[in-house]
């Protein structure tokens, strides 16, 4: 990293304490050409601030980032935050990302959402090539299976535990 690197890290930092999204969607939408670090902790960064503002710039991340890492960061803080609206960005690299880490991330992702309409596409993933990415996705597609039998019971039963896979 340079000197520039760490200026850039010293604003990314001050952008965390005001909440700045605008800063973030900018930076990661022209960062390409930044040092992974600055990438990976800006996604990270965005786990924290935490609302459903965040989704629509991680999702991008997840799709055009061209570090496997960062777009496996994306789609790990994705299935931490937990919102339906990242099902779709999550659904399309767990099928069609070229790098495995991402594709297995995106299939605990959706397990940590919880949301039953990935389940026709977890059980696609199943077939993957990667025997991670298959495991993976079969643990998502028993987990949903298991949630879906849960409701119908008692309120406090049906629940979703929060339980990280």
């Amino acid at each position: 990293m340079t000197e520039n690197d760490y200026q850039t890290l010293a604003i990314l930092e001050q952008a965390f304490q005001e909440k700045n999204l605008s800063h973030f969607t900018a930076l990661l939408a022209s960062s390409k050409n930044l040092p992974l670090l600055l990438r990976v902790h800006a996604v990270c960064m965005l786990e924290h601030i935490g609302d459903e503002s965040v989704v629509e710039t991680l999702c991008r991340v997840l799709e055009d980032d061209p570090s496997p890492l960062t777009r496996h960061e994306s789609a790990f803080t994705l299935g931490q935050l937990g919102y339906k609206s990242a099902v779709p960005a999550l659904i399309n690299a767990m099928l069609n990302d070229e790098s495995p880490i991402v594709r297995h991330e995106s299939a605990v992702a959706l397990s940590s959402i919880g949301d039953d309409a990935a389940l026709p596409q977890l059980e696609k993933a199943i077939g993957d090539k990667d025997e991670d990415v298959s495991n993976s996705a079969l643990i998502a597609f028993e987990y949903l299976s298991y949630l879906r039998r849960r409701r119908g019971t008692t309120p406090e039963e049906a629940s979703k535990p929060k339980i990280r896979l």
